[in-house]
């Protein structure tokens, strides 16, 4: 993690918390995919990032989500994270968002 230049390493070191804490938090789901640039490109700011348009894929299916991530001044530690579920993304959508089947 530390060969990555500081920005990958916030925006992987967040999107990793997406997806373990929609797993912990959302009964049934089992995230295998994040795609944080699915509706809108990420921001990332220093050490924080906001991701308004990501989706995230479960049970074959994705998902709209959006988060805001802050992390260490490393990347490698998350200091604050807030997040929103979305609706499933139709599968007719899929493509134009760069979201792939399983």
């Amino acid at each position: 993690m530390l060969k990555l230049d500081p920005a990958t390493r916030v925006e992987q070191r967040c999107d990793a918390r997406a997806m373990g804490i929609v797993g912990r938090e959302h009964k049934g789901y089992r995230p295998d995919e994040f795609v944080a640039y699915a509706f809108a490109e990420p921001v990332i700011r220093g050490t924080q990032i906001k991701a308004p348009g990501g989706a995230i894929r479960s049970g074959g299916k994705w998902y709209r989500l959006a988060y805001v991530c802050e992390t260490s001044s490393d990347g490698l530690e998350v200091k604050s994270f807030s997040y929103q579920l979305g609706a499933e993304v139709p599968r007719s959508e899929w493509d134009a968002h760069y979201l792939v089947p399983r």
